[in-house]
Protein backbone atom coordinates (compact mmCIF):
# COMPACT_ATOMS: atom_id res chain seq x y z
CA UNK A 1 0.00 0.00 0.00
CA UNK A 2 1.03 3.61 -0.50
CA UNK A 3 2.31 5.28 2.65
CA UNK A 4 -0.51 7.89 2.56
CA UNK A 5 -3.10 5.09 2.53
CA UNK A 6 -1.44 3.38 5.49
CA UNK A 7 -1.30 6.43 7.75
CA UNK A 8 -4.90 7.34 6.87
CA UNK A 9 -5.94 3.80 7.80
CA UNK A 10 -4.20 4.07 11.18
CA UNK A 11 -5.74 7.50 11.77
CA UNK A 12 -9.17 6.19 10.75
CA UNK A 13 -9.13 3.33 13.26
CA UNK A 14 -8.06 5.64 16.08
CA UNK A 15 -10.68 8.19 15.04
CA UNK A 16 -13.43 5.57 15.17
CA UNK A 17 -12.27 4.51 18.64
CA UNK A 18 -12.48 8.11 19.83
CA UNK A 19 -15.91 8.83 18.35
CA UNK A 20 -17.34 5.52 19.61
CA UNK A 21 -16.18 6.24 23.14
CA UNK A 22 -13.80 3.30 23.23
CA UNK A 23 -11.12 5.94 23.84
CA UNK A 24 -12.81 8.51 26.05
CA UNK A 25 -11.72 12.03 27.01
CA UNK A 26 -8.33 11.94 28.73
CA UNK A 27 -7.59 8.37 27.61
CA UNK A 28 -4.06 7.66 26.49
CA UNK A 29 -3.58 6.29 22.99
CA UNK A 30 -1.36 3.26 22.42
CA UNK A 31 2.33 4.14 22.23
CA UNK A 32 4.02 4.69 18.88
CA UNK A 33 5.73 1.31 19.28
CA UNK A 34 2.42 -0.43 20.03
CA UNK A 35 0.80 1.17 16.97
CA UNK A 36 3.77 0.17 14.81
CA UNK A 37 3.46 -3.44 15.96
CA UNK A 38 -0.34 -3.71 15.76
CA UNK A 39 -0.56 -2.14 12.29
CA UNK A 40 2.78 -3.40 10.98
CA UNK A 41 3.82 0.06 9.82
CA UNK A 42 6.80 2.35 10.25
CA UNK A 43 7.27 4.96 12.99
CA UNK A 44 6.94 7.72 10.39
CA UNK A 45 3.55 6.33 9.28
CA UNK A 46 2.34 6.33 12.88
CA UNK A 47 3.54 9.89 13.41
CA UNK A 48 1.72 11.06 10.29
CA UNK A 49 -1.49 9.44 11.58
CA UNK A 50 -1.14 11.08 15.00
CA UNK A 51 -0.38 14.46 13.41
CA UNK A 52 -3.61 14.22 11.42
CA UNK A 53 -5.65 13.53 14.56
CA UNK A 54 -3.91 16.39 16.36
CA UNK A 55 -4.71 18.77 13.49
CA UNK A 56 -8.36 17.71 13.73
CA UNK A 57 -8.35 18.64 17.41
CA UNK A 58 -9.04 15.08 18.57
CA UNK A 59 -5.84 14.43 20.51
CA UNK A 60 -3.10 16.21 22.41
CA UNK A 61 0.49 15.04 22.06
CA UNK A 62 2.76 15.55 25.06
CA UNK A 63 6.48 15.11 24.82
CA UNK A 64 7.74 12.09 26.77
CA UNK A 65 4.17 11.35 27.95
CA UNK A 66 2.35 10.24 24.82
CA UNK A 67 -0.88 11.12 23.07
CA UNK A 68 -4.20 11.70 24.84
CA UNK A 69 -7.81 12.14 23.73
CA UNK A 70 -8.93 15.73 24.20
CA UNK A 71 -11.93 16.58 26.34
CA UNK A 72 -14.47 17.73 23.75
CA UNK A 73 -17.31 18.48 26.17
CA UNK A 74 -19.10 21.31 24.39
CA UNK A 75 -20.88 24.20 26.11
CA UNK A 76 -24.47 24.47 24.85
CA UNK A 77 -25.24 28.03 23.78
CA UNK A 78 -28.80 29.09 22.97
CA UNK A 79 -28.60 32.58 21.43
CA UNK A 80 -32.38 32.98 21.38
CA UNK A 81 -32.43 32.84 25.20
CA UNK A 82 -30.23 35.92 25.63
CA UNK A 83 -33.09 38.40 25.37
CA UNK A 84 -35.84 36.21 26.83
CA UNK A 85 -36.84 36.00 30.47
CA UNK A 86 -40.05 35.12 32.24
CA UNK A 87 -41.95 37.98 33.91
CA UNK A 88 -40.74 38.59 37.46
CA UNK A 89 -37.61 36.47 37.01
CA UNK A 90 -34.27 38.14 37.67
CA UNK A 91 -32.22 37.76 34.53
CA UNK A 92 -28.59 36.63 34.85
CA UNK A 93 -25.80 37.26 32.39
CA UNK A 94 -26.37 34.75 29.57
CA UNK A 95 -22.95 33.06 29.59
CA UNK A 96 -22.90 32.56 33.37
CA UNK A 97 -26.43 31.18 33.23
CA UNK A 98 -25.57 28.66 30.49
CA UNK A 99 -22.46 27.44 32.33
CA UNK A 100 -24.20 27.17 35.70
CA UNK A 101 -27.07 25.14 34.19
CA UNK A 102 -24.51 22.49 33.22
CA UNK A 103 -23.19 22.30 36.79
CA UNK A 104 -19.95 24.00 35.86
CA UNK A 105 -18.23 27.11 37.24
CA UNK A 106 -18.24 30.34 35.19
CA UNK A 107 -15.67 33.11 35.46
CA UNK A 108 -14.40 36.06 33.50
CA UNK A 109 -11.83 38.83 33.27
CA UNK A 110 -13.24 42.20 32.20
CA UNK A 111 -11.50 45.17 30.62
CA UNK A 112 -13.51 48.30 29.80
CA UNK A 113 -12.24 51.11 27.59
CA UNK A 114 -13.35 53.94 25.33
CA UNK A 115 -12.13 53.39 21.78
CA UNK A 116 -12.53 54.46 18.20
CA UNK A 117 -13.88 51.10 17.04
CA UNK A 118 -12.77 49.21 13.93
CA UNK A 119 -14.53 50.31 10.76
CA UNK A 120 -16.69 47.16 10.65
CA UNK A 121 -17.97 47.80 14.19
CA UNK A 122 -18.52 51.52 13.57
CA UNK A 123 -20.55 50.68 10.45
CA UNK A 124 -22.69 48.14 12.31
CA UNK A 125 -23.35 50.70 15.09
CA UNK A 126 -24.05 53.40 12.49
CA UNK A 127 -21.61 55.72 14.24
CA UNK A 128 -20.66 59.08 12.80
CA UNK A 129 -17.07 59.60 11.68
CA UNK A 130 -14.63 59.68 14.61
CA UNK A 131 -17.37 58.78 17.09
CA UNK A 132 -16.21 56.59 19.96
CA UNK A 133 -17.65 53.52 21.64
CA UNK A 134 -17.42 51.81 24.99
CA UNK A 135 -16.06 48.29 24.65
CA UNK A 136 -16.29 45.62 27.32
CA UNK A 137 -13.67 42.97 26.53
CA UNK A 138 -14.11 39.70 28.36
CA UNK A 139 -12.06 36.54 28.57
CA UNK A 140 -14.51 33.97 29.85
CA UNK A 141 -13.73 30.80 31.78
CA UNK A 142 -15.41 27.47 32.46
CA UNK A 143 -14.04 25.51 35.42
CA UNK A 144 -11.02 27.85 35.50
CA UNK A 145 -10.13 27.12 31.85
CA UNK A 146 -10.21 29.86 29.15
CA UNK A 147 -13.28 29.15 27.02
CA UNK A 148 -14.06 32.10 24.77
CA UNK A 149 -13.76 35.84 24.32
CA UNK A 150 -16.57 38.35 24.04
CA UNK A 151 -16.09 42.00 23.02
CA UNK A 152 -19.25 44.10 23.30
CA UNK A 153 -19.32 47.58 21.74
CA UNK A 154 -21.85 50.27 22.71
CA UNK A 155 -22.26 53.85 21.43
CA UNK A 156 -20.48 56.02 23.98
CA UNK A 157 -23.16 58.72 23.92
CA UNK A 158 -25.73 56.09 24.89
CA UNK A 159 -24.01 54.41 27.84
CA UNK A 160 -21.38 56.86 29.14
CA UNK A 161 -23.06 57.40 32.53
CA UNK A 162 -24.13 53.78 33.08
CA UNK A 163 -22.65 50.61 34.58
CA UNK A 164 -21.68 49.52 31.08
CA UNK A 165 -18.89 52.13 31.07
CA UNK A 166 -17.46 50.91 34.39
CA UNK A 167 -14.90 48.09 34.76
CA UNK A 168 -16.99 45.75 36.88
CA UNK A 169 -19.14 42.69 36.34
CA UNK A 170 -22.83 43.37 35.64
CA UNK A 171 -24.57 40.41 37.25
CA UNK A 172 -27.88 41.02 35.54
CA UNK A 173 -26.16 41.62 32.19
CA UNK A 174 -25.58 44.65 29.98
CA UNK A 175 -28.80 43.96 28.06
CA UNK A 176 -30.84 44.72 31.17
CA UNK A 177 -28.91 47.96 31.65
CA UNK A 178 -29.76 48.95 28.09
CA UNK A 179 -33.44 48.31 28.91
CA UNK A 180 -33.18 50.56 31.95
CA UNK A 181 -31.70 53.27 29.72
CA UNK A 182 -34.76 53.02 27.47
CA UNK A 183 -33.14 50.96 24.73
CA UNK A 184 -34.58 47.48 25.04
CA UNK A 185 -33.41 45.30 22.19
CA UNK A 186 -36.33 44.03 20.14
CA UNK A 187 -34.45 42.69 17.12
CA UNK A 188 -31.06 41.10 16.59
CA UNK A 189 -29.01 40.16 13.55
CA UNK A 190 -26.54 37.29 13.93
CA UNK A 191 -23.58 36.58 11.65
CA UNK A 192 -21.69 33.32 12.22
CA UNK A 193 -18.48 32.38 10.42
CA UNK A 194 -15.52 30.07 10.96
CA UNK A 195 -11.78 30.55 10.53
CA UNK A 196 -8.45 29.66 12.06
CA UNK A 197 -7.48 31.74 15.13
CA UNK A 198 -4.98 34.56 15.10
CA UNK A 199 -1.77 33.94 17.10
CA UNK A 200 -3.08 36.29 19.80
CA UNK A 201 -6.38 34.39 20.06
CA UNK A 202 -4.61 31.02 20.14
CA UNK A 203 -2.38 32.17 23.00
CA UNK A 204 -5.16 33.86 24.97
CA UNK A 205 -7.50 30.87 24.68
CA UNK A 206 -4.70 28.29 25.06
CA UNK A 207 -5.79 26.54 21.87
CA UNK A 208 -4.28 23.29 20.67
CA UNK A 209 -2.76 23.30 17.16
CA UNK A 210 -5.36 22.87 14.42
CA UNK A 211 -8.32 24.15 16.47
CA UNK A 212 -10.59 26.45 14.41
CA UNK A 213 -12.77 29.14 15.94
CA UNK A 214 -16.32 30.27 15.30
CA UNK A 215 -16.78 34.05 15.14
CA UNK A 216 -20.27 34.97 16.29
CA UNK A 217 -21.35 38.61 15.76
CA UNK A 218 -24.66 39.84 17.15
CA UNK A 219 -26.09 43.31 16.49
CA UNK A 220 -28.98 44.41 18.73
CA UNK A 221 -31.57 47.00 17.69
CA UNK A 222 -33.98 48.98 19.88
CA UNK A 223 -37.61 49.96 19.26
CA UNK A 224 -36.49 52.79 16.95
CA UNK A 225 -34.46 50.24 14.95
CA UNK A 226 -31.21 51.86 16.03
CA UNK A 227 -28.22 49.56 16.70
CA UNK A 228 -27.31 49.77 20.39
CA UNK A 229 -24.84 46.90 20.78
CA UNK A 230 -22.43 44.84 18.71
CA UNK A 231 -21.09 41.73 20.44
CA UNK A 232 -18.23 39.78 18.88
CA UNK A 233 -17.56 36.34 20.37
CA UNK A 234 -14.64 34.10 19.42
CA UNK A 235 -15.57 30.51 20.25
CA UNK A 236 -13.16 27.54 19.96
CA UNK A 237 -15.09 25.16 17.71
CA UNK A 238 -14.38 22.07 19.82
CA UNK A 239 -15.81 23.64 23.00
CA UNK A 240 -19.12 25.07 21.85
CA UNK A 241 -22.44 23.90 20.45
CA UNK A 242 -24.73 26.67 19.16
CA UNK A 243 -28.38 25.68 19.09
CA UNK A 244 -31.26 27.66 17.57
CA UNK A 245 -34.91 26.76 18.06
CA UNK A 246 -37.33 28.49 15.70
CA UNK A 247 -41.11 28.38 16.02
CA UNK A 248 -42.73 27.73 12.65
CA UNK A 249 -46.14 29.26 11.98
Amino acid sequence: MARSTLYQQVAGELRRAIYSGELGPGAQLPTEMDLMDSHEVSRNTVRLALAELENEGLITRMRRRGSFVRDRRALLMRPQDELNSAPGVVRREAFADAVTKEGRKPGQEIEVSIVQPPEEIATRLQLEERAVAVVRRRLRYVDDQPYNTNDSFFPYALVRDSEIARPADITRGANRVLEELGHRQVRVVDDISARMPTPEEAARLQLEPGTPVVVYVRVGFDLDDLPVRVAVSVLPADKHLIRYELALS
